[in-house]
């Protein structure tokens, strides 16, 4: 079973993940990494933290000379800002240290603190910190090489932030991910690229933060992933919680998602065609997914972050976790948006989840053996078809 674990605080010595489950002889490298954790840092309204985070990667096993070994695969991105936080993050006991008693709404401080029973915040936001995404983005990459040789890829852009809304009448393609990440919000819709950048200076000029919508799509992702046999065997809802468990998401959409609730019957769902040997829609009403199974067709997710509850101006209030008086919450680094990366951190836990769903489906310990089995399912499909 594949599956993922990350370790490590945001001002830590480094953080740590390892993926498990991935089958033998896939091609990899820094080269494949280092790009996609390139693409985190992307997005106009980051903060200077992102030129200060400079990912440093080490592949600590489960590959060699460039290939999957089958083993687990350990990935540490070391801290660069560590000798400035060795003595506030130091594992020693009675080293000094400033408490943090000034709780954060929305963040996880106050709730952590009583949680674990702790008088600093810290304890709870260096955890919490969306930090943590590099790892799993570091697992991403490693797991889109995966799907790769299966020509599956997924990709992401920005329809909306803040208050202004993409208008776009196609999907962009895989071939158009380039064209997205050059964009300064990864927007494919230039009209409105313009619009989220006035968006971003304004809310920078206030000292205020902004959220937005991003939409995930994965394209060539073969029919039958996930089931409708058992509650937590769903595709949309393995999905929807891989999306939610991304810090700062408060929403998920497959496909029309909510504005399914204002149509039709008649009009809300996607009508079935066959031709040259194969079923396949012409809408995307559903998200590519029916009865919690992939359709074939392109599956698609919409993901709304909220405002970074961290402000260059605090002026949310708060009260003092030791004297309880009334004050306004700290402020660490922060960014105005990281909406664009939001959408880079989605397409690592996409990746997951139909990966995961694929190895379910075919199993097998080497490239060869599941490559091997997709075969066969997709043969046994279309001997079914034409019957």
């Amino acid at each position: 079973m594949l599956r993922f674990l990350t370790a490590g605080e945001s001002h830590g010595q480094a953080l740590v993940v390892i993926v498990e489950g991935l089958p033998a002889g896939i091609k990899f490298g820094y080269q494949e990494l280092e790009n996609e954790l390139a693409r985190r840092r992307l997005g106009y309204g980051r903060g200077p933290r992102m030129r200060i985070e400079k990912d440093e990667v080490k592949i600590l096993s489960g590959i060699r000379h460039g290939y999957t070994l089958g083993s687990p695969i350990a990935i540490e991105i070391s801290n660069t800002e560590w000798p400035k936080w060795a003595k506030e993050m130091s594992v020693e006991q009675n080293v000094p240290q400033r408490l943090l008693t000034e709780p954060r709404p929305g963040h996880a401080d106050l709730v952590g603190m009583l949680k674990y029973g702790f008088d600093d915040a810290r304890n709870v936001l260096e955890r919490a910190s969306a930090r943590e995404t590099a790892a799993r983005v570091a697992a991403g990459s490693l797991i889109k090489s995966f799907l790769s040789e299966f020509e599956i890829k997924i990709i992401s852009h920005v329809i909306q932030l803040g208050k202004v809304r993409a208008s776009l009448k196609t999907l962009p393609k895989p071939e158009d991910l380039d064209e997205i990440d050059n964009s300064a919000v990864r927007c494919f819709d230039k009209t409105a690229e313009q619009k989220m950048i006035q968006e971003i200076k304004q809310a920078a000029k206030d000292g205020d933060s902004l959220g937005g919508v991003v939409q995930v799509i994965a394209y060539n992702v073969p029919v039958g992933l996930g089931s409708y046999v058992h509650w937590d065997r769903k595709l949309d809802a393995m999905l929807a919680y891989a999306m939610m468990s991304i810090q700062a998401i408060k929403g998920v959409e497959i496909g029309d998602g909510f504005a399914l609730a204002k149509k039709r019957g008649s009009v809300a769902h996607d009508a079935i065609y066959f031709k040259d040997a194969r079923f396949f829609r012409k809408t995307y009403h559903s998200g590519g997914i029916e009865g919690g199974i992939s359709t074939g067709e392109p599956i698609l997710v919409n993901v709304a972050m909220k405002p970074l509850s961290t402000l260059n101006k605090p002026t949310i209030k708060t009260v003092d976790f030791k004297t309880k008086r009334q004050s306004v919450s700290f402020k660490e680094r922060t960014d105005v948006t990281a909406v664009p990366a939001m959408g880079v951190v989605a397409e690592s836990m996409a990746s997951y989840v139909i990966a995961k769903e694929l190895l379910r489906k075919t199993g097998g310990d080497s490239l060869k053996e599941v490559k091997a089995n997709l075969e066969t399912h997709i043969a046994n499909m279309m001997k079914l078809i034409n019957s």
